[in-house]
């Protein structure tokens, strides 16, 4: 894959696989290299370095800037090191005097139209032009600078976090490429030729205003300051990195923290990032302003009502308060009073010591992780029919892949680093098909060709992938032979009965999912006769009523059609959130210890009691949703919540809200005062991703490190403040590094069992399993079978949803992400990232537009059986008609005071993606808006202390 460009250990062009080896002379050098490398990253590998700007080996060989001439035996002239392959007996000469003169003159010509400082180095700029100057020996510039020149051009200082200075561009094209090669928008173009030639955002917009998705790979890229961080033109250039990984999506990129003392000045992604291979998005990129803004709490507060002011206290206070509180309520109400939530955006150890906390210092296993909200659905579904709960296969896998099908996911917003990969393999010629209810980006990928839609109504996901399978198998298209060696055959005659059924067939369904039958048929016999077929989806099939059938309805499909082992195939949920797959494998949830090992297997549970010291229930403990409904009947009266927001991310807020009103202590562990922190008798501030040491687990199982950047602000990292409560409660937990705790890890976790920081240190990464038969990691799962055995296809009946339309609430709502937010927004909207969405806005077709009377900006009120919330309307024609859709990062949009609380019937996942609703035109936002905005006032007062409380309060 390629990705960005790093100065120290560039080698100017891609490496080139080849069996064949050339053996060629380089200033009296021997080198050998593979058949079809260049002459400059053959002289890069043997340590000669070659001056060059146009040339990155994050890129295709270009060879514009003709600053890498070089002298060949036998040739003509002085070729270019970057576009000349290599040839046996080739002998190269790259330090002659003509070369060397030649080159100077060139970068004199670049320095004549350049702002004559840059002929010195200065310590507010990493320019690679400016290396070269010096590389090449060049001091001074014969032309001048009166002539006609570009130094007076405008600055487009549009984008929040860089600017593009035209007076210092050399339209060397690395930009360009960068966009169109590396992020696939093909949003930059050189516009006009020879000396009015100049890179422009296509359509002649400003950077603002154009395709840019600010991802930062034209930044990475330019060897000038044309293109640079606001960051770096604000505080300079940083003194020293820390590599460490993203805390947004379930891609989990590595980036190099760079900083200066304790300040963080940019993150650079890591070229050497197994998942990300340098490439980075406006997320990862550019928003971590959140890390040190204003809103960080910074000091433990306690209250003993959550209608008094928080009082600021000590953490050995607060601790004491919180231990003393639960303590009381177990004794007055039972062990089973109390529970704890952990977070999907925390690292494994510390997730690992939550539930840890709940299940030796509470005694019950009422522990559960926002990933119930999300994927949970995943982890049952693949768990019954492949043995496995996490995806199959490494992103890197997609580039080998025939066919791809992308279910209910957006890849474009919600993972965009990976969906340049995918972007580019479609380029390469692989197939694309989406069922979604929207025409997703995907679809429009440039200079690929159109994929084929399946635009599904929403809750109709299991009725079109039994579809799927009947044409399969109906058509002779199932893989026999893979079906024979590998799968249940008692299992697979049974789901071969039922999928054979003429219910099944496109026709049949055509009038339930809304999908033309001829659609649905070529989309079948794509995915069945593809060399390598494979199968990306999120939560638009995981958060519906049926989402582990759908799961288990993409592993039959998987299996029949022998898509599962090797690479270019596979089953392969898109994680939502950093660490949504290591919160579900440190056993977050209540009926599985780390590693999915059931509470009741009595030989599980005694590893873990001999561990710990302990005796753990064989019963499982609540989810959260049980966790409310105790809370509001009496019985559930204390809950720890560690770095989750659930009064904003969960459906049906005001059960939620109602649910949380009725605890006798509620502690919120967070880096802001969230929603649920409302709510909260005890807040504990949280620490981000710069300010810790651990692992993320990202969505292909890849356990990256987490490194500590920067002193926490509050001054304990996560899983210290776990470490006190559970100590003040009475159960020791004693360690002095997080490294100690995936040691425990690793020790009562089979699929953990050889994963240390000292392996993850040396090979960059792992991906579990990582055991005695997998020292180094597992990139491809099921190559040879299955950790059942043999894979089970599951009998996937189509149960319609009980949300469905009718004349009163007549358009069904599905909810999503978009590109600049993050989940509930409360990392993304304390950024610059409010640029781009400043709010949630309501999606719908223009027919459904025209029949309300409703326009683009216009006030709309959405009501449904639930709730009722109001927000913009955007009219768009990617919205098929009866469909309306809208995002959940901002709070005040109360997008979840709409959803309902249906769920999956096998893990409780909320069934955001179906609700049906009225929308009409309005002049005001809603009742609950307003009394959000006043009570988020009320509660900043009190953090503040500007509230005036009376006196008999």
């Amino acid at each position: 894959m390629l990705g960005y460009f790093d100065p120290a250990t560039d080698a100017g062009t891609p490496p080139v696989e080849s069996t064949e080896q050339v053996r060629l002379t380089i200033d009296g050098q021997s080198v050998t290299v593979p058949e079809g490398t260049s002459v400059m990253r053959a002289a890069a590998l043997a340590g000669i370095s070659i001056p060059k700007l146009c040339a990155t080996e994050s890129l295709e060989a270009f060879g514009s800037c003709r600053l890498c001439l070089v002298a060949i035996e036998g040739k003509r002239g002085t070729p270019a090191a970057c576009t000349t392959p290599v040839a046996e007996g080739m002998t190269v000469r790259t330090d002659t005097e003509r070369v060397q003169r030649l080159r100077r003159q060139v970068m004199e010509l670049y320095m004549s139209d350049h702002p004559p400082e840059y002929l010195s180095r200065s310590d507010r700029s990493d320019c690679e032009l400016q290396d070269r100057v010096a590389q090449v020996g060049l001091e001074t510039v014969r032309y001048g600078f009166e002539g006609r020149n570009h130094l007076d051009a405008e600055v487009d200082d549009s984008n929040p976090y860089f600017q593009f200075d035209p007076a210092k561009c050399i339209v060397c094209s690395r930009c360009v490429r960068a966009c169109d090669e590396v992020q696939g928008t093909f949003a930059l173009t050189i516009q006009g030729r020879g000396f009015d030639s100049t890179v422009a955002a296509s359509q002649d917009d400003d950077f603002i205003d154009s395709e840019c998705v600010s991802c930062g790979a034209c930044v990475q890229a330019c060897p000038t300051d044309a293109l640079l961080e606001k960051s770096i033109i604000e505080e300079g250039l940083p003194d020293h990195s820390v590599r460490t990984t993203c805390a947004y999506c379930g891609v989990g990129c590595s980036f190099k923290a760079e900083m200066k003392g304790e300040r963080l000045i940019r993150m650079v992604p890591d070229q050497d990032g197994h998942a990300n291979h340098g490439h980075s998005c406006v997320k990862g990129r550019f928003a971590f302003g959140y890390a040190t803004h204003p809103d960080r709490l910074t000091t433990p507060m306690i209250r003993n009502h959550i209608d008094e002011p928080w009082r600021e206290v000590g953490w050995e206070e607060a601790i004491d308060f919180a231990a003393r509180r639960l303590k009381t309520i177990q004794a007055e109400h039972g062990r089973e009073s109390i529970g704890g939530i952990t977070s999907s955006r925390c690292t494994n150890e510390e997730t690992y010591l939550v539930q840890k906390l709940v299940r030796a210092g509470f005694g019950n296993n009422n522990t559960d992780t926002c990933a119930r909200v999300c994927h949970s659905p995943t982890g049952y579904g693949l768990k019954m029919t492949l043995g496995e709960s996490a995806g199959t296969q490494t992103f890197d896998s997609v580039m080998h892949s025939d066919v791809i099908l992308v279910i209910g996911a957006n890849p474009t917003d919600a993972h965009p680093v990976f969906a340049s990969q995918v972007r580019r393999r479609l380029r390469q010629g692989a197939t694309l098909i989406v069922a979604d209810p929207r025409a997703i980006d995907l679809l429009y990928t440039p200079h690929a060709d159109p994929g084929l839609h399946l635009p599904l109504k929403p809750g109709t996901n299991v009725a079109l992938i039994n579809a799927m399978a009947h044409v399969v198998v109906t058509e002779g298209l199932e893989d026999q032979a893979f079906i024979d060696q590998r799968c249940d055959p008692d299992a697979f005659q049974r789901w071969r009965r039922f999928i054979s059924e003429e219910r099944h067939s496109p026709e049949a369904t055509e009038s339930e999912t809304g999908v033309p039958a001829d659609r649905l048929r070529e989309a079948a016999r794509l995915f069945g006769t593809a060399g390598n077929a494979s199968i990306y989806y999120g939560l638009g099939v995981s958060e519906h009523s049926q989402g582990s059938t759908m799961v288990m309805g993409i592993a039959n499909l998987a299996m029949a059609t022998g898509n599962i082992g090797r690479e270019g195939v596979g089953v392969n949920p898109l994680r939502g959130q950093n660490n949504v797959q290591g919160s579900c494998d440190m056993g977050s949830f209540p009926h599985e210890l780390p590693g999915y090992q059931h509470v009741g297997l009595e030989d599980v549970r005694h590893s873990f009691e001999l561990d710990w010291g302990v005796t753990i229930d064989d019963e499982a403990g609540l989810r959260i949703p049980n966790m409310l409904d105790a809370a509001i009947d009496g019985d559930f009266r204390g809950l720890y919540v560690q770095g989750e927001d659930i009064a904003q991310s969960d459906p049906n807020t005001q059960h939620v809200e109602a649910a949380l009103r009725s605890l006798d202590c509620l502690i919120v562990q967070d880096l802001f005062l969230n929603e649920t922190a409302k709510f909260a008798h005890v807040l504990l501030p949280g620490s981000s991703f710069l300010e810790k040491d651990g692992t993320f687990t990202n969505a292909e199982r890849r356990i990256n490190r987490v490194r500590q950047a920067m002193t926490p602000l509050a001054g304990k990292a996560d899983w210290e403040i776990t470490q006190d409560l559970s100590n003040a409660l009475g159960y020791p937990m004693h360690y002095s590094h997080p490294s100690e705790i995936m040691d425990e890890i690793a020790r009562l976790t089979p699929t953990f069992r050889g994963v240390s920081f000292e392996k993850i240190d040396r090979l960059g990464s792992i991906q579990w399993p990582c055991n005695d038969e997998h020292p180094e990691g597992t990139p491809i799962m099921h190559e040879t079978d299955f950790p059942i055995g043999l894979g089970r296809f599951a009998v996937t009946e189509y149960v319609p949803t009980t949300e469905r339309s009718n004349s009163r609430y007549p358009l069904l709502l599905t909810t999503g992400r978009i590109l600049s937010q993050y989940n509930v927004g409360a990392q993304t909207r304390r950024t610059r990232n409010d640029t781009w969405h400043a709010e949630d806005v309501l999606d719908l077709h223009p027919q459904d537009a025209e029949d309300r009377g409703i326009r683009d900006g216009d006030w709309v009120g959405i009501t449904s059986r639930t709730g009722s919330t109001v927000l913009h309307a955007v009219v768009s024609e990617r919205m098929p008609p009866g469909v309306v859709y809208t995002t959940f990062h901002h709070p005040v949009s109360g997008a979840n005071v709409i959803t309902t609380d249906n769920s999956d019937w096998a893990t409780n996942c909320p069934e955001y993606k179906v609700t049906a609703v009225q929308v009409e035109k309005v002049h005001q936002p809603s009742r609950w808006q307003q009394r959000h905005e006043a009570d988020d006032r009320q509660q900043r007062a009190f953090l503040t202390g500007s509230l005036a409380v009376p006196e008999d309060e």
